[in-house]
């Protein structure tokens, strides 16, 4: 199938999911979450089907297990375990992220950036402080996975400097939407709940 089929396809089920949240519609929104991150993988192999680099492995597995995770957060609404292990399950994704970019990063020869590292830091403390009053049990939990999806993130701003200038601004942007996302997604849940939330998220 053509690329820009596969791209309709996938704004189709999107504006489905959308469209259930916004309704509060559980049938559309468990039919079509499931199925979004299905597509990804299947773009991606489809894309990617002539390239044998191991670089690859690391993407499935992380596609794989964001895919566990949206599974897992459908149901924590009945019980807070299940955001608990979609909140493990996300981690594991993020930390094959990081493996993947850590070896872009050691293949592109590129020097760590303190500076980078100071930006990012400052970010998850701010986030962190907001949300700390307000974690309870969850505290621990949202400070491991907010650590390990910041230094995703870091890796992710070093792609920037790889030869590919194209390739590394997406990434990045695909990064920094990631980490956007679990923010609203935090403070929607711990903060203060907001009208749209569900919406922005996953936008």
């Amino acid at each position: 199938m053509k690329k820009n089929y596969w791209i309709a396809l996938y704004v189709s089920f999107l504006v489905v999911h959308l469209t259930g949240i916004y309704l509060d519609n559980e049938a559309l929104k468990y039919f079509s979450k499931p199925l979004l991150v299905i597509l990804l993988i299947a773009y991606f192999l489809l894309q990617t089907r002539i390239w044998n680099d191991s670089l690859k492995q690391w993407i499935i597995t992380a596609l794989f297990f964001s895919w566990v995770g949206d599974i897992l957060l459908m149901f924590q609404e009945k019980d807070q375990i299940f955001f608990l292990l979609g909140l493990s399950s996300f981690l594991l994704s993020q930390i094959f992220y990081i493996k993947f970019f850590h070896s872009v990063r050691v293949r592109e020869n590129i020097k760590s950036s303190i500076l980078l590292f100071f930006i990012v830091v400052i970010y998850y403390a701010g986030l962190i402080f907001l949300l700390s009053p307000y974690l309870g049990k969850m505290k621990l939990p949202v400070q491991i996975y907010g650590i390990v999806i910041s230094f995703m993130f870091l890796l992710a701003l070093h792609m920037l400097f790889i030869k590919n200038k194209t390739a590394g601004r997406m990434m990045m942007n695909g990064a920094l939407l990631f980490v956007l996302s679990d923010s609203i997604l935090a403070i929607n849940k711990f903060f203060q709940p907001f009208e749209m939330a569900g919406i922005i998220i996953m936008l």
